[in-house]
């Protein structure tokens, strides 16, 4: 699912029955602020539409050439300009629930601030690992320094003051950006 070019969700499953079963489930998402964010750039979206040199279409077998030609050429842009952020990323995967000869992962992403974006997500793998269901959320900037800063603290015991001195700042600071970003109760409180 796109918002504008941004891929805003993957979503994946093994036959149309099974899409048609969850589609409500994507319209519920919320991405409504990467909508909000992409709206405000005012261009619209340039339309994909097929460019086929008819100059270069003899018979019925050239045309079919040439559309399998720019179906390639989509696929190959797809994956390396609009999809890249999501296969260019390293995931931290685990497996939260098995049943039967299915495995449920779970899986989040580094949580670089500043790069490119970034998806959380999850799936649903048989036996041989092939993808009986996959989705991913794309997270916005402010949803990836939330998630840093809950790696970090994690990274470092839940400690603050091993945790600022790895982020190189002070633990008062630390406290502010733990408050500012809705983690207050995990700050012990003074009885």
């Amino acid at each position: 699912m796109y918002a504008a070019d941004a891929l805003g969700a993957a979503f994946a499953v093994p036959h149309p029955d099974d899409y048609r079963a969850l589609h409500a489930t994507l319209l519920q998402d919320l991405f409504g602020e990467l909508i909000h964010q992409y709206a405000q750039y005012g261009r619209p979206v340039t339309e994909f539409t097929a460019r086929i040199d008819d100059r270069r279409v003899r018979s019925l077998a050239d045309l079919r050439a040439a559309a399998r030609a720019q179906e390639r050429a989509w696929r190959e842009a797809h994956d390396t300009v609009m999809a890249a952020e999501l296969y260019d990323t390293s995931y931290a995967f685990s497996r939260v629930y098995r049943m039967g000869g299915f495995d449920l992962w779970r899986f989040l992403p580094p949580f670089h601030r500043g790069g490119a974006a970034q998806h959380i997500g999850e799936a649903i793998t048989d036996r041989k690992g092939r993808v009986a269901y996959l989705k991913t959320f794309r997270l916005s900037e402010n949803q990836v320094r939330r998630g840093h800063l809950l790696q970090s603290l994690a990274a470092h015991d839940w400690d603050p003051v091993r945790t600022a001195e790895a982020l190189g700042t002070a633990v008062e600071e630390l406290t502010r950006r733990i408050r500012t970003a809705g983690f207050a109760a995990l700050l012990r409180h003074p009885r």
